[in-house]
Protein backbone atom coordinates (compact mmCIF):
# COMPACT_ATOMS: atom_id res chain seq x y z
CA UNK A 1 0.00 0.00 0.00
CA UNK A 2 1.34 3.27 -1.03
CA UNK A 3 2.05 6.12 1.46
CA UNK A 4 0.15 8.73 -0.36
CA UNK A 5 -3.20 7.95 -1.30
CA UNK A 6 -5.78 9.37 -2.89
CA UNK A 7 -9.32 9.04 -5.33
CA UNK A 8 -10.09 11.22 -8.45
CA UNK A 9 -13.37 11.10 -9.59
CA UNK A 10 -14.51 12.93 -12.94
CA UNK A 11 -18.76 12.68 -13.29
CA UNK A 12 -20.12 14.79 -16.49
CA UNK A 13 -23.61 14.58 -18.50
CA UNK A 14 -23.73 16.82 -21.32
CA UNK A 15 -26.92 17.37 -23.28
CA UNK A 16 -26.25 17.48 -27.28
CA UNK A 17 -30.12 18.37 -28.35
CA UNK A 18 -33.11 16.81 -26.95
CA UNK A 19 -32.37 12.82 -28.03
CA UNK A 20 -28.49 12.74 -27.80
CA UNK A 21 -26.54 12.56 -24.45
CA UNK A 22 -23.23 12.06 -23.32
CA UNK A 23 -22.07 10.61 -19.95
CA UNK A 24 -18.11 10.33 -18.77
CA UNK A 25 -17.58 8.66 -15.23
CA UNK A 26 -13.61 8.00 -14.11
CA UNK A 27 -12.03 6.88 -11.21
CA UNK A 28 -8.23 6.88 -10.28
CA UNK A 29 -7.18 5.00 -7.37
CA UNK A 30 -4.00 4.80 -5.49
CA UNK A 31 -4.77 1.33 -4.99
CA UNK A 32 -7.18 -1.24 -4.37
CA UNK A 33 -8.43 -0.68 -0.90
CA UNK A 34 -8.83 3.24 -0.39
CA UNK A 35 -12.34 2.70 -0.80
CA UNK A 36 -12.63 0.15 1.33
CA UNK A 37 -10.79 1.73 3.79
CA UNK A 38 -11.93 5.63 3.54
CA UNK A 39 -15.25 5.03 1.88
CA UNK A 40 -16.91 2.22 3.24
CA UNK A 41 -20.49 2.64 1.80
CA UNK A 42 -19.22 3.59 -1.46
CA UNK A 43 -17.33 0.02 -1.45
CA UNK A 44 -20.19 -2.28 -0.62
CA UNK A 45 -22.31 -0.59 -3.48
CA UNK A 46 -19.19 -0.88 -5.95
CA UNK A 47 -16.35 -1.99 -5.22
CA UNK A 48 -14.64 -1.84 -8.10
CA UNK A 49 -16.07 1.83 -10.07
CA UNK A 50 -16.00 2.15 -13.92
CA UNK A 51 -13.89 3.96 -16.04
CA UNK A 52 -16.39 4.22 -18.90
CA UNK A 53 -17.48 7.55 -21.70
CA UNK A 54 -21.08 7.18 -22.99
CA UNK A 55 -22.44 8.77 -25.97
CA UNK A 56 -26.48 7.54 -26.27
CA UNK A 57 -29.08 8.54 -28.99
CA UNK A 58 -32.83 8.13 -27.52
CA UNK A 59 -35.96 7.49 -29.59
CA UNK A 60 -39.34 6.12 -28.69
CA UNK A 61 -38.55 3.00 -30.61
CA UNK A 62 -34.59 2.55 -30.67
CA UNK A 63 -31.72 3.35 -28.46
CA UNK A 64 -28.13 3.92 -30.47
CA UNK A 65 -25.35 4.20 -27.49
CA UNK A 66 -21.50 4.50 -28.08
CA UNK A 67 -19.93 2.84 -25.19
CA UNK A 68 -16.24 3.01 -24.65
CA UNK A 69 -14.75 1.31 -20.84
CA UNK A 70 -11.03 1.53 -20.38
CA UNK A 71 -9.02 0.18 -17.66
CA UNK A 72 -7.50 3.00 -15.53
CA UNK A 73 -6.91 0.69 -12.29
CA UNK A 74 -4.48 -2.11 -12.84
CA UNK A 75 -5.48 -3.78 -9.51
CA UNK A 76 -8.86 -4.60 -10.71
CA UNK A 77 -10.41 -7.48 -13.35
CA UNK A 78 -11.93 -5.43 -15.62
CA UNK A 79 -13.77 -6.31 -19.27
CA UNK A 80 -12.75 -3.11 -21.49
CA UNK A 81 -15.34 -2.19 -24.23
CA UNK A 82 -12.76 -0.18 -27.29
CA UNK A 83 -15.55 0.65 -28.32
CA UNK A 84 -19.12 -1.07 -28.07
CA UNK A 85 -21.61 0.35 -30.32
CA UNK A 86 -24.78 -1.39 -29.78
CA UNK A 87 -28.75 -0.60 -31.62
CA UNK A 88 -31.02 -1.59 -29.34
CA UNK A 89 -34.64 -1.64 -30.79
CA UNK A 90 -37.60 -1.71 -28.09
CA UNK A 91 -40.88 -4.24 -28.87
CA UNK A 92 -43.19 -2.70 -30.84
CA UNK A 93 -46.06 -3.60 -33.00
CA UNK A 94 -44.81 -4.56 -36.51
CA UNK A 95 -47.62 -2.28 -39.28
CA UNK A 96 -49.56 -2.04 -36.42
CA UNK A 97 -50.54 -5.45 -35.91
CA UNK A 98 -51.17 -7.94 -33.05
CA UNK A 99 -47.27 -9.44 -33.85
CA UNK A 100 -44.76 -7.51 -31.95
CA UNK A 101 -40.49 -6.67 -32.91
CA UNK A 102 -37.74 -6.57 -30.90
CA UNK A 103 -34.01 -6.80 -31.21
CA UNK A 104 -30.91 -5.32 -31.21
CA UNK A 105 -27.03 -5.55 -33.11
CA UNK A 106 -23.71 -4.80 -31.63
CA UNK A 107 -20.06 -4.75 -32.27
CA UNK A 108 -17.90 -4.74 -29.65
CA UNK A 109 -14.05 -4.66 -29.15
CA UNK A 110 -13.46 -6.98 -25.96
CA UNK A 111 -10.06 -7.17 -23.94
CA UNK A 112 -10.23 -9.10 -20.57
CA UNK A 113 -7.39 -7.24 -18.12
CA UNK A 114 -7.06 -9.29 -15.14
CA UNK A 115 -5.71 -8.09 -11.99
CA UNK A 116 -2.05 -7.32 -11.56
CA UNK A 117 -0.90 -10.73 -10.16
CA UNK A 118 -3.16 -12.75 -12.00
CA UNK A 119 -2.53 -16.25 -12.77
CA UNK A 120 -4.94 -15.38 -15.58
CA UNK A 121 -3.97 -14.76 -18.77
CA UNK A 122 -5.57 -11.54 -20.36
CA UNK A 123 -7.62 -12.05 -23.81
CA UNK A 124 -9.70 -10.01 -26.11
CA UNK A 125 -11.38 -10.55 -29.12
CA UNK A 126 -13.66 -8.75 -32.08
CA UNK A 127 -17.53 -9.92 -31.20
CA UNK A 128 -20.43 -9.03 -33.45
CA UNK A 129 -23.90 -10.13 -32.43
CA UNK A 130 -27.54 -9.34 -33.51
CA UNK A 131 -30.66 -10.53 -31.88
CA UNK A 132 -34.48 -10.11 -33.29
CA UNK A 133 -37.62 -11.79 -31.90
CA UNK A 134 -41.44 -11.85 -32.63
CA UNK A 135 -43.77 -12.02 -29.77
CA UNK A 136 -47.89 -12.57 -30.20
CA UNK A 137 -49.66 -11.38 -27.11
CA UNK A 138 -53.22 -12.56 -26.80
CA UNK A 139 -55.95 -13.08 -24.48
CA UNK A 140 -57.93 -16.49 -25.13
CA UNK A 141 -61.30 -16.99 -23.76
CA UNK A 142 -61.46 -13.49 -22.21
CA UNK A 143 -59.54 -14.38 -19.30
CA UNK A 144 -55.91 -16.53 -20.35
CA UNK A 145 -52.96 -14.55 -21.29
CA UNK A 146 -50.58 -16.07 -23.41
CA UNK A 147 -47.47 -14.49 -25.20
CA UNK A 148 -45.37 -16.92 -27.57
CA UNK A 149 -42.48 -15.86 -28.47
CA UNK A 150 -39.33 -16.98 -31.22
CA UNK A 151 -36.03 -15.80 -31.71
CA UNK A 152 -33.35 -15.72 -33.59
CA UNK A 153 -29.48 -15.15 -32.33
CA UNK A 154 -26.30 -14.72 -34.78
CA UNK A 155 -23.11 -14.21 -32.88
CA UNK A 156 -19.07 -13.97 -34.83
CA UNK A 157 -15.84 -14.05 -32.79
CA UNK A 158 -12.85 -13.21 -34.35
CA UNK A 159 -11.02 -15.65 -31.48
CA UNK A 160 -12.10 -18.42 -29.59
CA UNK A 161 -10.69 -20.58 -26.99
CA UNK A 162 -8.83 -24.05 -28.03
CA UNK A 163 -9.94 -26.79 -24.75
CA UNK A 164 -9.28 -29.55 -26.66
CA UNK A 165 -5.85 -29.15 -26.13
CA UNK A 166 -5.88 -29.61 -22.39
CA UNK A 167 -7.49 -32.34 -20.10
CA UNK A 168 -10.18 -31.10 -18.24
CA UNK A 169 -12.95 -32.23 -16.17
CA UNK A 170 -16.51 -30.93 -14.79
CA UNK A 171 -17.48 -30.00 -11.52
CA UNK A 172 -19.58 -32.23 -9.38
CA UNK A 173 -21.55 -29.34 -7.66
CA UNK A 174 -25.10 -29.30 -9.14
CA UNK A 175 -24.62 -24.64 -9.00
CA UNK A 176 -21.14 -24.79 -11.17
CA UNK A 177 -22.13 -24.76 -14.73
CA UNK A 178 -22.00 -27.75 -16.63
CA UNK A 179 -19.90 -25.66 -19.48
CA UNK A 180 -17.68 -24.77 -16.16
CA UNK A 181 -14.30 -27.05 -17.24
CA UNK A 182 -11.29 -26.78 -14.89
CA UNK A 183 -8.16 -28.67 -15.34
CA UNK A 184 -7.88 -32.20 -14.38
CA UNK A 185 -4.35 -31.50 -12.74
CA UNK A 186 -4.88 -27.82 -10.94
CA UNK A 187 -5.40 -28.48 -7.22
CA UNK A 188 -8.75 -26.96 -6.01
CA UNK A 189 -9.53 -26.16 -9.42
CA UNK A 190 -13.03 -25.87 -8.73
CA UNK A 191 -12.51 -22.62 -7.05
CA UNK A 192 -11.23 -21.27 -10.66
CA UNK A 193 -13.18 -19.07 -12.85
CA UNK A 194 -14.40 -21.33 -15.90
CA UNK A 195 -12.90 -20.85 -19.17
CA UNK A 196 -9.50 -18.92 -17.77
CA UNK A 197 -7.07 -21.10 -17.08
CA UNK A 198 -5.21 -22.35 -18.92
CA UNK A 199 -5.63 -20.29 -22.08
CA UNK A 200 -4.97 -20.99 -25.69
CA UNK A 201 -6.47 -19.46 -28.82
CA UNK A 202 -8.04 -20.73 -30.97
CA UNK A 203 -10.30 -19.82 -34.75
CA UNK A 204 -13.10 -17.40 -35.01
CA UNK A 205 -16.04 -19.23 -34.97
CA UNK A 206 -20.06 -18.31 -35.85
CA UNK A 207 -22.78 -19.29 -33.36
CA UNK A 208 -26.31 -19.31 -34.16
CA UNK A 209 -28.90 -19.92 -31.80
CA UNK A 210 -32.89 -20.37 -32.01
CA UNK A 211 -34.88 -19.47 -28.60
CA UNK A 212 -38.95 -20.25 -28.04
CA UNK A 213 -41.16 -20.15 -25.54
CA UNK A 214 -44.26 -19.22 -24.45
CA UNK A 215 -45.61 -17.00 -21.27
CA UNK A 216 -49.38 -17.84 -19.65
CA UNK A 217 -51.40 -16.66 -16.70
CA UNK A 218 -54.59 -15.73 -15.68
CA UNK A 219 -55.88 -13.69 -12.66
CA UNK A 220 -59.12 -14.65 -10.11
CA UNK A 221 -60.38 -12.72 -7.16
CA UNK A 222 -62.83 -12.20 -4.87
CA UNK A 223 -63.94 -9.23 -2.45
CA UNK A 224 -64.86 -8.79 1.02
CA UNK A 225 -66.65 -5.66 1.82
CA UNK A 226 -67.36 -6.21 5.41
CA UNK A 227 -63.29 -6.34 5.83
CA UNK A 228 -62.99 -3.50 7.97
CA UNK A 229 -60.23 -2.39 10.83
CA UNK A 230 -58.91 0.64 11.36
CA UNK A 231 -55.84 -0.80 13.06
CA UNK A 232 -55.25 -3.06 10.36
CA UNK A 233 -55.94 -0.30 7.89
CA UNK A 234 -58.60 -1.63 6.31
CA UNK A 235 -61.09 -0.22 4.24
CA UNK A 236 -62.42 -3.57 2.09
CA UNK A 237 -60.36 -6.40 0.96
CA UNK A 238 -59.76 -7.78 -2.25
CA UNK A 239 -57.63 -10.76 -3.19
CA UNK A 240 -56.24 -11.43 -6.51
CA UNK A 241 -54.51 -14.67 -7.28
CA UNK A 242 -52.40 -14.73 -10.25
CA UNK A 243 -51.00 -18.22 -11.13
CA UNK A 244 -48.01 -18.06 -14.14
CA UNK A 245 -45.32 -20.19 -16.05
CA UNK A 246 -42.69 -19.33 -18.26
CA UNK A 247 -40.98 -21.69 -20.59
CA UNK A 248 -37.88 -20.82 -22.14
CA UNK A 249 -36.08 -23.17 -25.01
CA UNK A 250 -32.62 -22.34 -26.79
CA UNK A 251 -30.67 -24.46 -28.92
CA UNK A 252 -27.95 -23.27 -31.43
CA UNK A 253 -24.76 -24.66 -32.91
CA UNK A 254 -21.09 -23.92 -32.12
CA UNK A 255 -22.94 -23.26 -28.71
CA UNK A 256 -20.83 -24.58 -25.51
CA UNK A 257 -19.48 -21.53 -24.08
CA UNK A 258 -16.57 -23.65 -22.63
CA UNK A 259 -15.16 -22.29 -26.32
CA UNK A 260 -15.73 -18.98 -26.31
CA UNK A 261 -13.90 -16.48 -24.49
CA UNK A 262 -16.33 -14.88 -21.54
CA UNK A 263 -16.70 -11.36 -21.33
CA UNK A 264 -20.57 -10.79 -21.00
CA UNK A 265 -20.57 -14.08 -18.74
CA UNK A 266 -22.40 -15.84 -16.42
CA UNK A 267 -22.02 -14.80 -12.66
CA UNK A 268 -23.00 -17.01 -10.14
CA UNK A 269 -26.03 -15.28 -8.07
CA UNK A 270 -28.41 -15.82 -4.68
CA UNK A 271 -31.16 -15.24 -7.49
CA UNK A 272 -33.23 -16.60 -10.17
CA UNK A 273 -31.68 -15.47 -14.16
CA UNK A 274 -33.48 -13.96 -16.32
CA UNK A 275 -34.56 -17.12 -18.92
CA UNK A 276 -36.01 -14.71 -21.48
CA UNK A 277 -34.10 -12.31 -24.11
CA UNK A 278 -32.85 -9.79 -24.32
CA UNK A 279 -32.93 -9.67 -20.30
CA UNK A 280 -30.58 -12.66 -20.33
CA UNK A 281 -27.52 -10.49 -20.77
CA UNK A 282 -24.55 -13.08 -20.59
CA UNK A 283 -24.01 -13.03 -24.20
CA UNK A 284 -20.91 -15.33 -23.87
CA UNK A 285 -22.38 -17.64 -21.82
CA UNK A 286 -25.28 -18.59 -23.53
CA UNK A 287 -25.73 -22.35 -23.81
CA UNK A 288 -28.67 -24.76 -24.38
CA UNK A 289 -31.44 -25.24 -22.05
CA UNK A 290 -35.24 -25.95 -21.42
CA UNK A 291 -36.37 -24.27 -18.27
CA UNK A 292 -40.11 -23.99 -17.14
CA UNK A 293 -41.06 -21.48 -14.52
CA UNK A 294 -43.91 -21.71 -12.25
CA UNK A 295 -45.36 -19.40 -10.26
CA UNK A 296 -48.14 -17.48 -8.27
CA UNK A 297 -48.98 -13.55 -7.52
CA UNK A 298 -51.07 -13.01 -4.28
CA UNK A 299 -52.41 -9.78 -3.91
CA UNK A 300 -54.90 -8.38 -1.02
CA UNK A 301 -55.43 -4.73 -1.60
CA UNK A 302 -57.73 -2.38 0.39
CA UNK A 303 -59.03 1.17 -0.35
CA UNK A 304 -56.85 4.27 1.57
CA UNK A 305 -57.23 7.72 0.47
CA UNK A 306 -59.51 7.12 -2.68
CA UNK A 307 -56.71 4.93 -3.67
CA UNK A 308 -56.30 0.94 -3.93
CA UNK A 309 -53.24 -0.13 -2.65
CA UNK A 310 -51.43 -3.61 -1.75
CA UNK A 311 -52.48 -4.42 1.80
CA UNK A 312 -49.93 -7.47 1.30
CA UNK A 313 -48.59 -9.40 -1.25
CA UNK A 314 -46.62 -13.07 -1.63
CA UNK A 315 -44.55 -14.17 -5.04
CA UNK A 316 -43.97 -17.57 -4.79
CA UNK A 317 -41.91 -19.29 -8.23
CA UNK A 318 -39.44 -21.82 -9.28
CA UNK A 319 -37.40 -23.19 -11.68
CA UNK A 320 -38.20 -26.78 -13.26
CA UNK A 321 -34.85 -27.29 -14.59
CA UNK A 322 -35.76 -30.09 -17.48
CA UNK A 323 -32.49 -29.03 -18.81
CA UNK A 324 -30.38 -26.12 -17.21
CA UNK A 325 -26.81 -25.35 -17.85
CA UNK A 326 -26.35 -23.20 -14.75
CA UNK A 327 -28.05 -25.24 -11.78
CA UNK A 328 -27.89 -29.37 -12.74
CA UNK A 329 -30.59 -29.80 -9.94
CA UNK A 330 -34.11 -31.30 -11.10
CA UNK A 331 -35.61 -28.38 -9.29
CA UNK A 332 -34.60 -24.57 -8.25
CA UNK A 333 -35.14 -23.66 -4.29
CA UNK A 334 -38.26 -22.02 -3.63
CA UNK A 335 -38.39 -18.37 -3.97
CA UNK A 336 -41.05 -16.48 -2.16
CA UNK A 337 -41.45 -12.34 -2.27
CA UNK A 338 -43.64 -11.00 0.70
CA UNK A 339 -44.72 -7.32 1.21
CA UNK A 340 -46.66 -6.32 4.06
CA UNK A 341 -47.54 -2.90 4.50
CA UNK A 342 -51.08 -2.54 6.80
CA UNK A 343 -50.45 1.28 7.39
CA UNK A 344 -48.24 3.81 6.40
CA UNK A 345 -46.22 3.67 9.32
CA UNK A 346 -45.46 0.09 9.34
CA UNK A 347 -43.99 -2.43 6.81
CA UNK A 348 -41.95 -6.16 6.33
CA UNK A 349 -40.62 -7.53 3.62
CA UNK A 350 -39.23 -10.85 3.61
CA UNK A 351 -37.40 -12.56 0.08
CA UNK A 352 -36.36 -16.31 0.93
CA UNK A 353 -34.89 -19.00 -0.95
CA UNK A 354 -34.85 -22.84 0.12
CA UNK A 355 -33.77 -26.05 -1.12
CA UNK A 356 -37.33 -27.73 -0.47
CA UNK A 357 -37.30 -29.85 -3.68
CA UNK A 358 -33.43 -31.62 -2.27
CA UNK A 359 -30.40 -29.95 -2.15
CA UNK A 360 -29.15 -26.41 -2.34
CA UNK A 361 -29.11 -23.37 -0.07
CA UNK A 362 -30.94 -21.03 2.18
CA UNK A 363 -30.80 -17.63 2.16
CA UNK A 364 -33.76 -15.27 3.96
CA UNK A 365 -33.56 -11.53 4.12
CA UNK A 366 -36.21 -9.60 6.32
CA UNK A 367 -36.48 -5.78 6.66
CA UNK A 368 -39.25 -3.97 8.99
CA UNK A 369 -39.83 -0.91 9.33
CA UNK A 370 -41.45 1.53 11.92
CA UNK A 371 -42.72 4.75 12.44
CA UNK A 372 -44.50 5.43 15.59
CA UNK A 373 -44.17 9.15 15.80
CA UNK A 374 -44.03 11.43 13.17
CA UNK A 375 -40.13 12.50 14.02
CA UNK A 376 -39.35 9.11 15.24
CA UNK A 377 -38.60 5.88 13.09
CA UNK A 378 -36.80 2.99 13.51
CA UNK A 379 -35.25 -0.02 10.86
CA UNK A 380 -34.23 -3.35 11.60
CA UNK A 381 -32.85 -5.60 9.34
CA UNK A 382 -31.88 -9.47 8.96
CA UNK A 383 -29.55 -11.13 6.24
CA UNK A 384 -29.23 -15.03 6.60
CA UNK A 385 -26.96 -17.39 4.35
CA UNK A 386 -26.32 -20.88 4.41
CA UNK A 387 -24.86 -23.46 2.47
CA UNK A 388 -24.02 -21.30 -0.78
CA UNK A 389 -21.04 -22.72 -2.51
CA UNK A 390 -20.00 -19.15 -3.94
CA UNK A 391 -20.41 -16.72 -1.12
CA UNK A 392 -19.94 -17.55 2.96
CA UNK A 393 -22.23 -18.08 5.58
CA UNK A 394 -24.13 -15.07 7.22
CA UNK A 395 -26.28 -14.01 9.83
CA UNK A 396 -25.97 -10.10 9.99
CA UNK A 397 -28.48 -8.08 11.91
CA UNK A 398 -28.36 -4.09 11.40
CA UNK A 399 -30.93 -2.01 13.54
CA UNK A 400 -31.33 2.07 12.20
CA UNK A 401 -32.96 4.89 14.02
CA UNK A 402 -34.25 8.68 13.95
CA UNK A 403 -35.02 11.63 16.12
CA UNK A 404 -35.88 14.57 14.92
CA UNK A 405 -35.82 16.56 18.37
CA UNK A 406 -37.23 19.71 16.92
CA UNK A 407 -37.19 21.95 13.84
CA UNK A 408 -33.09 22.46 14.28
CA UNK A 409 -31.97 19.20 15.53
CA UNK A 410 -31.94 15.34 14.72
CA UNK A 411 -29.97 12.53 16.53
CA UNK A 412 -29.31 9.55 14.34
CA UNK A 413 -27.56 6.12 15.13
CA UNK A 414 -27.37 2.46 13.06
CA UNK A 415 -25.53 -0.92 14.03
CA UNK A 416 -24.37 -3.54 12.25
CA UNK A 417 -23.71 -7.45 14.00
CA UNK A 418 -22.18 -10.49 12.26
CA UNK A 419 -23.58 -13.06 14.28
CA UNK A 420 -21.17 -16.14 12.57
CA UNK A 421 -18.14 -13.92 13.39
CA UNK A 422 -19.45 -12.30 16.69
CA UNK A 423 -18.36 -8.97 15.00
CA UNK A 424 -20.30 -5.81 16.24
CA UNK A 425 -18.81 -4.95 12.45
CA UNK A 426 -19.93 -0.80 12.64
CA UNK A 427 -21.36 1.57 14.42
CA UNK A 428 -22.51 4.90 13.72
CA UNK A 429 -23.95 7.83 15.86
CA UNK A 430 -24.95 11.21 14.03
CA UNK A 431 -26.28 14.68 15.15
CA UNK A 432 -27.81 17.20 12.55
CA UNK A 433 -28.55 20.64 13.02
CA UNK A 434 -30.73 22.30 10.30
CA UNK A 435 -28.85 25.79 9.21
CA UNK A 436 -32.04 27.02 7.20
CA UNK A 437 -30.10 26.43 3.62
CA UNK A 438 -27.60 24.06 4.91
CA UNK A 439 -27.79 21.47 7.50
CA UNK A 440 -24.58 20.48 9.26
CA UNK A 441 -23.70 16.30 10.41
CA UNK A 442 -21.65 15.95 12.78
CA UNK A 443 -21.40 11.87 12.87
CA UNK A 444 -18.77 9.61 14.85
CA UNK A 445 -18.16 5.77 13.51
CA UNK A 446 -16.71 2.82 15.44
CA UNK A 447 -15.62 -0.39 12.74
CA UNK A 448 -14.66 -3.69 13.54
CA UNK A 449 -13.61 -5.89 10.97
CA UNK A 450 -11.51 -8.47 13.04
CA UNK A 451 -8.13 -6.95 13.22
CA UNK A 452 -7.91 -3.44 14.21
CA UNK A 453 -10.80 -1.32 15.40
CA UNK A 454 -11.48 2.08 13.39
CA UNK A 455 -12.81 5.12 14.67
CA UNK A 456 -13.59 8.00 13.08
CA UNK A 457 -15.30 11.08 13.07
CA UNK A 458 -17.30 12.81 10.16
CA UNK A 459 -18.51 16.69 10.04
CA UNK A 460 -20.56 17.04 6.95
CA UNK A 461 -22.12 20.05 5.29
CA UNK A 462 -25.07 19.58 2.90
CA UNK A 463 -26.60 22.54 0.34
CA UNK A 464 -30.45 21.48 0.89
CA UNK A 465 -31.43 22.67 -2.12
CA UNK A 466 -28.21 20.29 -3.79
CA UNK A 467 -28.63 17.28 -1.44
CA UNK A 468 -26.34 15.32 -3.52
CA UNK A 469 -23.36 17.90 -3.15
CA UNK A 470 -21.88 18.25 0.42
CA UNK A 471 -18.34 19.45 2.12
CA UNK A 472 -16.77 16.54 3.87
CA UNK A 473 -14.27 17.57 6.57
CA UNK A 474 -13.88 14.50 8.11
CA UNK A 475 -11.81 10.80 9.26
CA UNK A 476 -14.71 8.28 7.87
CA UNK A 477 -13.31 4.39 7.94
CA UNK A 478 -17.10 3.76 6.79
CA UNK A 479 -17.21 6.47 4.06
CA UNK A 480 -18.54 9.76 3.42
CA UNK A 481 -22.30 9.15 3.94
CA UNK A 482 -24.15 8.30 6.68
CA UNK A 483 -26.96 5.61 6.46
CA UNK A 484 -28.47 6.38 9.67
CA UNK A 485 -29.90 9.85 8.70
CA UNK A 486 -31.65 8.41 5.12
Amino acid sequence: IPTSRYRVSLDNRTDFGNDITGDVHLTKLSDRYVLEDFFQNEFRVNPDPDNVAILRKWNPNYSLTAFTRVNLNDFFETTERLPEIALDIKRQPIFGGPIFYEGDASFSNLRRNFEDGSIFQDYQAIRLDTFHQLTYPNTYFGWLAVVPRVGFRATYYDTTRDVDAFDFVNSPDPLIPEFAVFPANVPDAVLLPFGDHPLREGDDLFRTIVNAGVEASFKVSRTWEGAQSRVLGLDGLRHIAQPFMNFSYVAGNNNDPSHILQFDRYIQSTQLPPIDFPQFTSIDSIDNWSILRLGVRNRLQTRRDDTTINWMELQTFFDVNLDNPYDRRDFSGLYNRLGFAPLPWFGVGIASQVPVFGSGYTEVNTDVRFQPASNLNFALGHRFLTANPFFPDSSLYTLGGYWRVNDNWALAASERYEANTGFLEEQRYAIHRDLTSWVASLTAVIRNNGTIKEYGLLLTFTLKALPKFSFDLNYDPSGTDDPAAQ
